[in-house]
């Protein structure tokens, strides 16, 4: 997707406060912050929704899941909450799967 912006962010093609990367996903923080922590866990790999989701995206949806739990214990946030908005009726903005973390830690 050429005019995604959470590709061109994996991509290294624009530039983000990324906190945490691995083969299968990034994180970074949100830009327009609804908490005093709000990290988004985004995969490498674009998935425009999770309706769009196809067998074995389940995989890659976990794994966002567990790096937002390690990297909350990193952070030593006592308390979270993770977010997934699904299609523009659900309020999703950026049709790139994502997973915010939100904490007021």
């Amino acid at each position: 997707m050429n005019d995604c912006i959470f590709c061109k962010i994996c991509n290294k093609e624009l530039s983000s406060d990324i906190i945490y990367e691995d083969e299968y996903c990034v994180c970074f923080s949100d830009i327009n912050p609804q908490a005093k922590t709000h990290l988004l866990f985004v995969p490498k790999v674009h998935i425009s929704s999770i309706s769009e989701m196809e067998d074995g995206h389940e995989l890659i949806v976990a794994h966002l899941i567990k790096i937002a739990r390690n990297v909350a214990k990193d952070l030593k946030l006592p308390g979270y909450k993770l977010h997934i908005a699904v299609n523009k009726e659900g309020g999703q903005t950026v049709f790139h799967i994502h997973l915010h973390l939100l904490s007021h830690y």
